[in-house]
């Protein structure tokens, strides 16, 4: 019974693309950035499966013989956030990018959305998360009112105290705002954005919640489901997708949970597609500029690396990466157009295979779908054929 791990690092980019002038990255490297910051990472298990074989890394040796297979993937669609990189993996290419907001909203869509929630808004904004709750805190909780705020991804952010407006409420919300931000309108996520705290002292909760568009075109998701196999999903996975081809779906709070039931699935006897998230990466410390915080996380995460690799089965492949970047040295608090990194790991995987540079991470889910023996149309090409033992 054969199964694709598929273990997004959310925001773990490596190194600048070709295109970064274009995107306002010159220089960005998220990991290479944060590994000059810190002094050198020390990240053995992934050190051991190849991460410093793919791109000079401070303290990151380069294996003779590392244990996975490794390469980088370049993004082939316009864009450098969590809806296209995701996507781009499942095998949705995005020709045109998904509308942003540098402005904030028009006031046709902000009057749209309040006449259909029934209360006015504050905010309306190009913010971060953390200053936008602290600028404006106080006035939502003496209100009631909502804060609207967006970045340089297609987002529509709303924000929240939670006992000013209950979870249940603010997350309607994100549903009327989701019916509304189609067409000419579109945007690629609605996010709940709740908070909580007193007298201009707030923070964000785990309680953030995800409304996606539906997407474009037939994904990966879609393919192993309609094969009769599984396709579990852990963090905002489904989310990203809609739950359109999930089979079975678990939320997280953290990273260290995302693990945990990352886990508890691999010990059911589900074959098919496991697909996690581990989201804090960027939310928690790329967003927020913290290297410290975010090479803390990469550690924390490479503590717990043995444990997926004693868990896998023989018929199992692990397959690691990124989805954009979010390099939290540079002034920026946005994304950034990285190459993202591949370490494929399983027992029927090549030791020391190069990837080299994929043209697009759609070449991920191509490779999913023919290890898992699924006969599908999705745009790229796989790599198994170059690391099968």
């Amino acid at each position: 019974m054969k199964r694709a791990i598929l273990v997004v690092l959310d925001s773990v980019g490596i190194g600048e693309m070709p295109d970064a002038d274009q995107y306002g990255d010159v220089g960005s490297n998220t990991l290479g950035n944060i590994a000059d910051q810190v002094g050198g990472m020390e990240i053995p298990h992934l050190e051991k499966l190849g991460l410093g074989n793919i791109a000079p890394l401070k303290g990151v040796a380069v294996m003779d013989t590392p244990e996975g297979a490794f390469g980088k993937s370049a993004e082939l669609s316009v864009g450098k956030d969590t809806v296209t990189g995701h996507w781009e993996m499942s095998g949705v290419i995005l020709e045109k990018p998904l509308n942003t907001y540098p402005e904030g909203f028009s006031k046709e869509i902000m009057d749209a959305f309040e006449s259909k929630i029934g209360r006015k808004t504050l905010g309306n904004v190009v913010a971060s998360g953390t200053e936008i709750i602290e600028r404006l805190g106080d006035e939502h909780v003496k209100t009631g009112y909502p804060i609207i705020y967006t970045s340089a991804d297609s987002v529509f952010q709303i924000a929240a105290h939670e006992g000013v407006i209950p979870l249940d409420e603010l997350y309607r919300y994100c549903e009327v705002a989701r019916e509304m931000l189609v067409g000419d309108w579109q945007v690629g996520r609605v996010i709940a954005r709740p908070f909580v705290g007193e007298d201009g002292v707030y923070t964000r909760t785990e309680n953030r919640k995800d409304f996606a568009l539906d997407p474009f075109n037939k994904t990966i998701l879609e393919y192993v489901k309609e094969a009769g196999q599984n396709v579990m999903c852990v963090g905002k996975i489904s989310d990203v997708f809609n739950n359109i081809g999930v089979t079975h779906s678990v939320h997280t709070k953290n990273n260290m949970q995302g693990v945990d039931e990352t886990l508890k699935f691999m010990k059911e006897d589900l074959g098919g597609l496991l697909w996690t998230n581990l989201v804090d990466f960027d939310m928690k410390y790329g967003h927020r500029n913290d290297y410290v915080g975010y090479y803390n996380a990469i550690k924390e995460f490479d503590e717990r690396l043995p444990e997926i690799l004693e868990t896998m089965t023989e018929d199992d492949i692990l397959i690691l990466t990124g989805d954009h970047g979010c390099d939290p040295t540079t002034p920026s608090t946005d994304h950034s157009r990285e190459y993202i990194p591949i370490l494929v790991y399983g027992k029927n995987v090549k030791p020391g295979a190069n990837l080299g540079v994929r043209r697009t991470f759609s070449d991920i889910g191509k490779t999913v779908l023919e290890y898992l023996g699924v006969q599908n149309d999705l745009y790229g090409e796989s790599f198994w054929s170059d690391i099968k033992a």
